[in-house]
C-alpha cells in the first residue's frame, strides 16, 4: 500500500515510524506545514515529503493518516473523503459538534471510512477491563473511577488551540469509558481549578479537572485529570462490580507510592509520557487502519464513537461554567455505547 500522512510532529513523526515498518505498507508520502520538519521526518523514515495536503493527496495514496493541528482535521477528512480515499484520524475530528457533524456527513456522502485515534481501546489492559465487564466476571458494575495525569502542562501556545482541557484531555477517558462499559453516559457534573501556572487562565481553561458521570444503567463514573502531575504520566482506571474490582493501568511503571509500611515504593522508572505507555497501542490502532483500508477488518472505531464522545466533553465544559448537572445531548439511553470491536 501507499500511505499518505499529514503532520509530522510528535505524534506524526511516531505514526511515520510505525508506517514505514509496516509490512503491508509498500511507500510512505509526507508533509507538513513546516516543510524543514516534513523532510526530516521523511529522511528518517525513508520517505517522500511532498509541499502540502494537496500533494499529499494528488500522490496517489491507497489511505491517508491526519495528524495535522487540530484546526486542520475536519478540512482534511472531508478532502480525503472527496478524494475516496480511506482515513486515519487523530482525534477529535473538530472542536465543535456542527464541525464534527460537517466531517461526518461528508464521509458519508462519499461512502469512505473514517477511523478515530482512540488509542486506549488498543491497550492489553483496557481490552481486558472491557472482557471481564462484558463477561458478567466483576458482577453488576457500580463504580469506575478514571485517571488522566500528564507530567507537565503543554506548550503555551498549544493551549488556546486545544479545545480545553475536558476536549482535549478528558475526552479520552469517555470514550474509553463507553467501550469498556458499553453503556451511555447521560449526565454529568464536572469541576475545574487553575490554581496552576498562569497560562491555564491566560487561555480560558484550567490545569486540573474532576467529573461525575451518570451512565444509562445508573452506575456512576468519577475521572479526574491534570496537566501537573510532576511524579509522572498516570492512566489509569478502576472498575469495581458487586463481584470483584479490577485496575487498568497499575503496574510497576505507574507514579504512584504507597506510605503504608509494606505498600510499593516510588516506581524506578515511572511513564514520562503518553507515547511511551502507549507504544504498543499506537502500533495496533494503525494495524488495524491498514487493515481496515485493505478491506480485511471491520472499523474500530468510526467517526460516530467520536462525536459521541466530544458530546460527554462538551457537557462537562458547560457544566464546569455554568456550576451545575448537564445532561448529555444526543444520547440513547440503554442502547450500549461503545459497542465497535476493538483490537
Amino acid at each position: 500500500m501507499r500511505i499518505g500522512l499529514i503532520g509530522t510532529g510528535r505524534i506524526g513523526s511516531f505514526h511515520a515510524g510505525v508506517l514505514a515498518r509496516h509490512p503491508r505498507v509498500g511507500s510512505l508520502v509526507v508533509a507538513d506545514a513546516d516543510p524543514a520538519r516534513a523532510a526530516a521526518v521523511a529522511g528518517a523514515v525513508g520517505a517522500e515529503a511532498v509541499a502540502d495536503a494537496a500533494a499529499v493527496l494528488a500522490a496517489g495514496p491507497d489511505a491517508v493518516v491526519i495528524a495535522s493541528a487540530t484546526a486542520a482535521h475536519a478540512e482534511l477528512i472531508a478532502r480525503a473523503a472527496r478524494a475516496g480515499l480511506p482515513a486515519f484520524c487523530e482525534k477529535p475530528i473538530a472542536l465543535d459538534v456542527p464541525g464534527t457533524l460537517a466531517a461526518l456527513a461528508a464521509v458519508e456522502e462519499a461512502g469512505t471510512e473514517l477511523q478515530l485515534g482512540f488509542m486506549r481501546r488498543f491497550d492489553a489492559g483496557y481490552a481486558a477491563a472491557r472482557e471481564a465487564v462484558r463477561s458478567g466476571r466483576l458482577g453488576r458494575l457500580h463504580t469506575v473511577r478514571t485517571v488522566t495525569s500528564d507530567p507537565e502542562p503543554p506548550p503555551a501556545a498549544y493551549l488556546p488551540l486545544s479545545g480545553g482541557l475536558f476536549r482535549d484531555c478528558l475526552v479520552h477517558d469517555a470514550d474509553v469509558v463507553r467501550w469498556v462499559t458499553g453503556r451511555e453516559v447521560v449526565e454529568v457534573y464536572a469541576r475545574g481549578a487553575d490554581a496552576g501556572p498562569a497560562v491555564f487562565r491566560e487561555a480560558g481553561d484550567v490545569d486540573t479537572a474532576a467529573a461525575l458521570l451518570v451512565l444509562d444503567d445508573g452506575a456512576l463514573v468519577t475521572a479526574t485529570a491534570t496537566r501537573c502531575n510532576g511524579a509522572g504520566y498516570d492512566v489509569r482506571m478502576e472498575l469495581a462490580g458487586e463481584r470483584a474490582q479490577i485496575a487498568v493501568g497499575l503496574d510497576e511503571r505507574t507514579p504512584l507510592t504507597s506510605v503504608e509500611p509494606h505498600g510499593p515504593g516510588a516506581p524506578v522508572k515511572p511513564w514520562p509520557g503518553f507515547l511511551e505507555r502507549f507504544a504498543p497501542a499506537y502500533e495496533a490502532e494503525l494495524d488495524a487502519f491498514v487493515r481496515l483500508a485493505r478491506g480485511e477488518g471491520p472499523n474500530p472505531c468510526d467517526g460516530r464513537e467520536a462525536l459521541a464522545a466530544l458530546r460527554i466533553a462538551e457537557a462537562c465544559e458547560r457544566s464546569r461554567r455554568e456550576g451545575r448537572p448537564v445532561r448529555v445531548e444526543g444520547v440513547s439511553p440503554g442502547l450500549g455505547g461503545g459497542s465497535s470491536p476493538g483490537a
